[in-house]
């Protein structure tokens, strides 16, 4: 686990002062770099020692076989696995035929710094060698946000003393060694050394390999260059093999001297273009970074960086730590979504192979949101995805016996590749967050060429996966039975809450998108009798209610279940369930994750105030977190209900998932989802934001330790600038048409020649702070107020 103070708080970068190698996957994993084409791993320079070696192209995969002990119809055949691509991150260093290795001599300083303005990932270090000479290091490597295929490596070498014979060794290598993610032998077998060669090519300062999957049929190449600065004398040497490729450099330094290598790499990847194809593709890139140079990709990250950074910062006084971590994860999400361009956006980003690589519907409820707001093209074209994936999900579906498409709970290629049906197929509400992405887009953007282009054949699509679902029951409700909500320790429930308020969303949003764009419905096969039907489905709408208790139910009867014995369950005996059968925890009231409470924000309009503060009390006694995205739904509710400093408690715990590895499996890579959840949490949780039905509106309310929230969102072509205080909160536009929205419940418009400052209500009581089952509450988050000194300026 990264234990609290590993990185020294500063506000605009992540600092490791020393290296610890018993943390080293997870400080690969935070230190990771990406593009959401590209992703690499921050593997040490010289390879050895790692953690888990990783560089990643985004839907680069392999097949695998799901093993079943029994197998059943409509079961998915094969899983897909994110694959290592060939490793370009390699340079390794000699220094007097003396291998460079930190586990040898003498390591007397060792910094890197993950700079969030600049884009790059820095390293210094000072070396003695067991034979004497001592070196000092420097490297600084990016992955291009501007030249989406590109990435770019400077690293320098300098004696301390005396004279040094010095050999750098720049490498690319394919079918890197490393330890199985699978128990399966059967898919350990199909994943080992999954790239075939095709082609392999070196000359000068320059090498290319070519690799093909053995059974998905990609192809991927990745080339590299170099610009080299060394004294007289130095000697260049190229050579390939199938799988390996190196550029040598040897040459004497005295102090003073140094020698400089810059190297730049090329990746791309098809699965229908040639190899000639692909080996054009990665060589143009190449000579394209080359001819922008190391200071010019610096300089575009940087504009890149600070045009994000002018939209998308969240700014947070009276807890340094929390304004760190949530521009630690506004980065991360960056990185995930900036360049996917029409591609899945992982559970993981690019940061790692957890999961495998899959996407799920984290990306819709939790990453969208945030890009909508900060990043809408990528927002945009992770939809597009989605589309491109729908004869995918419409042959899913019929091979369910449904209409429409059911898109899969967890995949890469489009393709369900959960083996668990239970929790996978009949997690039916994937498709309601999909269409909840797609109205919240559109609603945001107003990009109406979007919805009559992408957005209403998904919702058209999902909403008669629904119709065809649900029934209408004999007191005329319609009723979604035998479902999986995303309480994941609940499962085959009728009429779970969540995903009937969002079948409903959905429902009228096909409806209502239809009505907009009749010429394209029809073109779809929609006429006035299906978007009746979906009305009348939508209107009679079944939530089931605990009249007693005076609570909902997160599914029909649940509340009605035995509890839990929380009391005499072990601390180390969570998660769950990886020490008691499902079996129980499904027949049992135990909350693996936010379920009903993540309705009441997503779907607030459907309960009173009352209700929600009722709702939350009871679950949050039963709620166990064993998942990263429950904190940050428990933050913004706890905060709508007056629960200030619960709310600044789970949003530490959001905010700080992967910095302190606080679910001991950042190894694996960065929880993504919870990333995202932490700016959820400030800007839906203090913040008050919420979209329904096209309208924006706000009911900010900080916790006595934050003095002050800054933040902007986009809206209708619009940038708002919220700005909240102790007592007030300022709403201002740098240009456009006037904005309106409500303030607490008191419609406000906001013009571009001035700032609007509005009062925030007191709250009428404090509520008596929840209580969370035995041993699971969350964290009491003491903010720190002192930054350590500034980062580097990049």
């Amino acid at each position: 686990m990264i234990k609290q103070g590993v990185f020294p708080v500063e506000p605009w970068c992540v600092r490791e002062t020393e290296l610890n190698l018993d943390i080293l996957a997870q400080t690969e994993s935070v230190f990771a770099l990406s593009n959401g084409h590209i992703g690499m791993r921050a593997n040490l320079d010289e390879g050895e020692p790692h953690g888990l070696p990783g560089t990643y192209l985004n839907s680069v995969h392999e097949l695998r076989p799901l093993p079943y002990a029994e197998s059943g119809y409509g079961y998915p055949e094969s899983g897909q696995t994110v694959i290592n691509v060939t490793n370009g991150k390699l340079i390794r260093l000699l220094v007097d035929d003396e291998p460079f290795d930190v586990r040898y001599g003498d390591l007397k300083s060792h910094e890197r710094v993950l700079d969030l303005r600049g884009g790059f990932l820095h390293r210094t270090l000072e070396w003695t060698s067991p034979a004497g000479p001592s070196v000092r290091v420097s490297s600084q490597r990016l992955v291009s946000f501007v030249q989406r295929s590109a990435v770019a490596i400077c690293y320098t070498v300098s004696p301390v003393d005396r004279p040094i014979r010095v050999v750098v060794q720049s490498e690319l290598v394919t079918n890197e060694e490393s330890a199985s993610s699978t128990d399966d032998p059967r898919a350990a077998a199909t994943l080992d050394a999954p790239l075939m060669a095709e082609q392999h090519s070196s000359h000068g300062t320059r090498a290319e390999l070519v690799h093909s999957t053995r059974h998905s049929g990609i192809r991927v190449g990745v080339a590299m260059d170099h610009i080299i600065e060394a004294p007289p004398g130095a000697v260049v040497e190229s050579e390939s093999t199938d799988d390996s490729a190196r550029v040598t450099v040897a040459v004497t330094l005295a102090p003073g001297q140094s020698l400089r290598v810059v190297k730049f790499l090329a990746y791309g990847w098809s699965a229908t273009r040639s190899l000639p194809a692909v080996s054009d593709q990665v060589a143009a890139a190449l000579v394209g970074a080359r001819r922008t140079g190391w200071d010019g990709m610096l300089a575009e990250q940087r504009e890149f960086l600070d045009d994000f950074w002018a939209r998308a910062d969240v700014e947070v006084e009276g807890d340094t730590q929390i304004q760190q971590a949530v521009r630690f994860a506004l980065f991360h999400v960056l990185q995930a979504g900036a360049r996917a361009e029409r591609r899945a956006i992982p559970g993981k980003g690019l940061t790692g192979p957890g999961y495998d690589g899959h996407s799920f519907w984290d990306t819709e409820t939790f990453v969208l949101p945030v890009l909508t707001c900060t990043v809408p093209q990528a927002a945009g074209d992770a939809l597009r995805w989605r589309h491109s994936t729908l004869p995918m999900a419409q042959e899913r579906a019929a091979q369910l016996g449904l209409a429409g498409a059911a898109f899969p709970w967890r995949t890469i290629h489009g393709e369900e590749c959960s083996g668990y049906w239970p929790a996978g197929t009949a997690a039916f509400h994937v498709n309601a967050d999909l269409a909840d992405a797609v109205i919240r887009y559109v609603g945001v953007t107003g990009d109406a060429d979007f919805e009559r282009e992408i957005g209403l054949e998904l919702l058209v699509e999902t909403a008669r996966m629904w119709r065809s679902l649900g029934h209408h029951d004999r007191e005329g409700a319609f009723r979604i039975d035998g479902v999986t909500g995303p309480d994941e320790y609940s499962a085959i429930a009728d009429n779970n809450v969540y995903t009937n308020l969002m079948a409903q969303r959905n429902l009228r949003g096909a409806a209502d998108a239809a009505a907009r764009h009749p010429k394209e419905a029809h073109a779809l096969g929609v006429n006035d009798e299906e978007t009746a039907g979906w009305r009348d489905a939508a209107e009679t709408m079944f939530i089931p209610y605990d009249e007693a208790l005076g609570v909902h139910q997160q599914s029909e009867g649940f509340t009605r279940h035995q509890t839990w014995d929380f009391a005499n369950t072990p601390a180390e005996h969570y998660p769950l369930l990886l020490h008691y059968p499902y079996f129980d925890l499904y027949r049992k009231q135990v909350v693996k994750q936010a379920d009903l409470v993540l309705a009441m924000q997503l779907r607030g309009d459907a309960f009173t105030d009352e209700q929600k503060a009722r709702n939350f009390a009871y679950y949050e006694a039963i709620t166990v977190r064993d998942s990263s995205l429950s904190a940050c739904c428990q933050a913004v509710i706890a905060a709508e209900v007056g629960q200030l400093a619960l709310a600044h408690d789970y949003l530490g715990e959001a905010a700080l998932m992967d910095l302190h590895d606080l679910e001991n499996n950042t190894r694996d890579g960065l929880h993504i989802a919870s990333l995202a959840g932490s700016w959820i949490a400030l800007v839906g949780g203090f913040g008050g934001l919420r979209t329904h039905n096209g309208e924006m509106s706000f009911k900010p309310r900080l916790p006595d330790r934050l003095t002050r929230l800054v933040f902007g969102v986009s809206h209708q072509g619009r940038r708002l600038r919220v700005d909240i205080g102790a007592t007030s909160a300022t709403y201002s536009i740098a240009d456009g048409d006037p904005l309106t929205f409500e303030h607490h419940g008191t419609p406000i418009t906001v013009t571009a020649d001035r700032r609007t400052t509005v009062g925030i209500p007191r709250l009428a009581s404090s509520p008596p702070r929840a209580t969370q089952p035995a041993g699971r509450a969350p964290t009491l988050h003491l903010p720190t107020t002192k930054a350590a000194g500034s980062p580097p300026d990049g």
